[in-house]
Parts: structure tokens; C-alpha cells; sequence
């Protein structure tokens, strides 16, 4: 049965404050199951992990199912209409189980609990085939990406690979040519020493010749007519 048609809580929970005589009656309660067939625990506790509680796509995807699971709804009384109407009431309160399958024999005479639990089953296979369709794609697009990842970390890993050994060449190169460098000076101070000494001794014999042939000279025009 649609949603639209029923309004659940006000067929479940009374209004304390109305006291009209026009106020419809309340339908009677089943009785009580015995306590051993209806074991809740003391409040719902939430079974995701504490670290989810932070995911910001969280309230998006809970809408989605919660749509989804609405999408769902069949005309007629079945799961779904007792489903809401249990967890607009309480859902660890007994007697809203009772209420609503009483309400619900009242619309469906052939109502049953297999019936309820047979459509409980089916929204849970068809909530799982939507949840494993995301989650194939979901692992396929982190897949791929992951894979992308990996591939543009192991050329950018080629790629440093590449410029440290081309960085380690140079950098043997460039002791190579400190070497040399150092070198230079002591494998060529020797014929340094030795090109400045002939060069001393150049202008030194040039100077005693010239000095000779300057007195030479200055003799004849000192001593002949």
C-alpha cells in the first residue's frame, strides 16, 4: 500500500490532548508475545564504525537508499507499511509489531508473518542487488583510478631514476674535472720555471751582447779619426 494512504501514526499513537467524542477509537492491541520471543535490546545501537560517522557522502547515500527503498513499496499491506509504521512507533516495543499486524489483518485478512518475512526478504535481495551494482562500479572507477596512480608514479619514478643517474654522471664529471684542475698547476710548474728562466736569460745575454757591441762602438768614435 502506498504511503499516501495511511497516515501511521496517527492510526498507532494517541493523541492524550484530544478528548472529542468524535475521535476515532483506538483499535485494541494484540496481546503481549511472551518475552522470550521478543528479546530487544535496551536502545538501537548503530553498527557502523566510528570513523564513518565523519564521512561527508554519508546523509547523501542514506537518502538514496532511503528513496530507494521507498521506490520499492507495492500496492497492499506487505513489509513495508508495517516496516515504517514499527519505526515511526519503536522499534523495540513489542506491542508496535502487534499494532501494526493487527491494522495490517484489518486491510489484508490474509496477512501472515510468513508473508511480512517472505517481503522482508525481497527488499533485502533487492537492496543488495542495488548495493552490489554500486559497489562493482564503485571498486571498478578505484580500480582504474588506482591503477592510473600507479602508472603516473612509476614514470615519474623512471623519470628521477633517469635524472638522478644523469645528476650522480655529472656529478663524478664534475669531480673528475676539480681533479684536473688541481693539476694543472703542478704538472706545468716545471716548464713554467723553465720558460721564465730562458726568458731571464734572453734579456740577460741580449743585454751582454748589446752592452759589448755598445762599447765596441763607442770606441771607434772614441779612438779613430
Amino acid at each position: 500500500m502506498a504511503k499516501e494512504s495511511f497516515n501511521w501514526k496517527s492510526l498507532f499513537i494517541n493523541d492524550e490532548t484530544d478528548n472529542s467524542e468524535g475521535k476515532a477509537a483506538t483499535p485494541p492491541s494484540a496481546p503481549v508475545l511472551p518475552t522470550t520471543d521478543n528479546k530487544f535490546p535496551n536502545q538501537v545501537t548503530e553498527s557502523f564504525p566510528a570513523n564513518s560517522l565523519a564521512n561527508p557522502f554519508l546523509n547523501e547515500i542514506f537518502e538514496v537508499y532511503d528513496k530507494g527503498f521507498d521506490s520499492l513499496n507495492e500496492e497492499g499491506f506487505d513489509f513495508f507499511e508495517l516496516y515504517k509504521s514499527v519505526m515511526a512507533v519503536g522499534v523495540t516495543n513489542p506491542q508496535s509489531y502487534q499494532m501494526a499486524f493487527a491494522m495490517g489483518k484489518s486491510i489484508k485478512s490474509d496477512l501472515t508473518k510468513d508473508f511480512l518475512l517472505q517481503k522482508g526478504s525481497f527488499y533485502i535481495t533487492e537492496i543488495e542487488k542495488v548495493h552490489t551494482k554500486y559497489d562493482t562500479v564503485g571498486k571498478n572507477k578505484k580500480t582504474e583510478l588506482d591503477n592510473t596512480i600507479t602508472k603516473e608514479k612509476n614514470n615519474l619514478s623512471k623519470s628521477i631514476s633517469d635524472l638522478e643517474a644523469k645528476i650522480l654522471d655529472l656529478q663524478k664529471e664534475l669531480e673528475a674535472k676539480k681533479i684536473e684542475l688541481q693539476k694543472i698547476d703542478p704538472v706545468n710548474r716545471e716548464q713554467l720555471s723553465e720558460i721564465q728562466l730562458k726568458m731571464e736569460a734572453n734579456d740577460l745575454a741580449k743585454q751582454k751582447i748589446l752592452s759589448s757591441i755598445n762599447t765596441v762602438i763607442t770606441g771607434i768614435n772614441q779612438y779613430l779619426q
